[in-house]
C-alpha cells in the first residue's frame, strides 16, 4: 500500500510543485526516488511529528498541498492538538499519512500499535478519513487526495488486503461491495479484508454464501445505500483491526440506530477496549484476539 501511495504522489508531484511531501524521519528507501527527482518538493523534519505538522499547516497556509507521513500513532496521536487546532480548525489542505494500521508492528508493542487512529481522528471536524483495504484501493484513493481539497487521513496498512476485486469506486458511496452472497454479510475495513476474502473462500467450499463490503471512508459514507444492502442479510459481522470502541462497530451500528434499523444478528470483531499486552506478528495478533478468518468461520458456523 505504501508503494502505491508514493506511486500515484510521485506522479502528481512532478507536475505540480505545490505538492510537498513532509517525513518524520522514516520512509527512507521507498522516498529516495521522490527525494532525489523532487529535493525541493521533500522536507524530512527528523523525529518531530507536532514540528511537522505546524510547518505543513503554514505550508498549506501559503497554497501547498501538504502530505505529512510517519508510522501509526506517531503521525496522529503524538501531534494531535496540532492537527486540531492548525489542520483541522483552519480547514486546512494537509493530507496525514499513517503507515503501519493496527497490527502492522506487531513486535514493537503498544507504542507502535494503531489501534484507536480511526475514533480519534474521525471524531475531529472537517476531518475526512480514507482507509485503503490493499494496494489498488491505495492508489485510487491518492488520486482522490491530490484532487481533494481540505484536511484528510490517509491509514496504510502494511499488509497488502489480498483483494482480487477490482471495480470502480464511488467516493460519494464510502464503500463497495466486492461480492455479493446469502445470508451472511461481512464488512470489513482497511487490510484486514484479507482475512474476510480468506473467510469466504473456506466457506465457499462448504456451501456457505458470504458478502463482503469493503469501507473505505468512515465518515459520510451513503447510509441510505448502506441500509439497503444490509437489510437483506440475516447475519451481519463488522471486521476492523481496530478498537471496537469508535470504531467500524460503532459507525455501522450508529447508521443502522439512525436509519431505525436493527440486523437480526450483528456481531463486531475488532480489539476490545483495552491496551494489547501481547507481541508478535500481525497474523499472530489477530489470531490472539479473534480478528482472524479462523474467529470468523467459527461464528458463522454457530450461526
Amino acid at each position: 500500500m505504501r508503494d502505491s501511495f508514493i506511486t500515484e504522489l510521485k506522479k502528481y508531484a512532478e507536475n505540480n510543485e505545490k505538492i510537498i511531501l513532509m517525513t518524520a524521519d522514516l520512509g527512507f528507501k521507498i522516498f529516495d526516488d521522490f527525494k532525489e527527482d523532487l529535493p525541493n518538493q521533500f522536507i524530512n523534519v527528523g523525529v518531530a511529528e507536532q514540528n511537522m505538522t505546524e510547518v505543513a499547516s503554514g505550508l498549506a497556509l501559503e497554497g501547498f498541498k501538504v502530505f505529512t507521513y510517519s508510522i501509526g500513532n506517531f503521525s496522529t496521536l503524538r501531534c494531535l492538538e496540532q492537527i486540531r487546532n492548525d489542520i483541522c480548525y483552519h480547514d486546512l489542505d494537509v493530507t496525514v499519512v499513517s503507515s503501519g494500521a493496527g497490527f502492522s508492528y506487531g513486535q514493537l508493542g503498544i507504542s507502535h500499535f494503531a489501534t484507536e487512529d480511526l475514533a480519534i481522528m474521525s471524531a475531529l471536524p472537517n476531518m475526512s478519513v480514507l482507509v485503503p483495504a490493499d494496494d489498488w484501493e491505495s492508489s485510487i484513493i491518492t488520486k482522490y487526495l491530490l484532487n481533494t481539497n481540505g484536511p484528510k487521513y490517509l491509514r496504510i496498512d502494511k499488509s497488502n488486503g489480498g483483494s482480487p476485486f477490482k471495480e470502480e469506486i464511488n467516493f460519494d458511496d464510502g464503500f463497495r461491495q466486492i461480492c455479493e452472497g446469502k445470508k451472511f454479510l461481512i464488512i470489513s475495513i482497511g487490510g484486514i479484508l484479507e482475512e474476510a476474502i480468506k473467510t469466504r473462500e473456506i466457506l465457499k467450499k462448504q456451501n456457505y454464501e458470504i458478502s463482503i463490503i469493503s469501507v473505505f471512508k468512515l465518515k459520510n459514507m451513503d447510509q441510505k445505500k448502506l441500509i439497503s444492502i444490509i437489510k437483506n442479510y440475516d447475519y451481519v459481522f463488522t471486521l476492523e483491526e481496530h478498537t471496537l470502541v469508535g470504531g467500524l462497530f460503532s459507525r455501522i451500528s450508529e447508521i443502522c440506530m439512525k436509519n431505525k434499523f436493527i440486523p437480526r444478528k450483528m456481531k463486531g470483531f475488532g480489539i476490545p477496549d483495552d491496551f494489547p499486552k501481547v507481541v508478535g506478528s500481525q497474523n499472530f495478533l489477530r489470531s490472539y484476539y479473534g480478528i482472524d478468518s479462523g474467529s470468523l468461520i467459527k461464528e458463522i458456523k454457530k450461526s
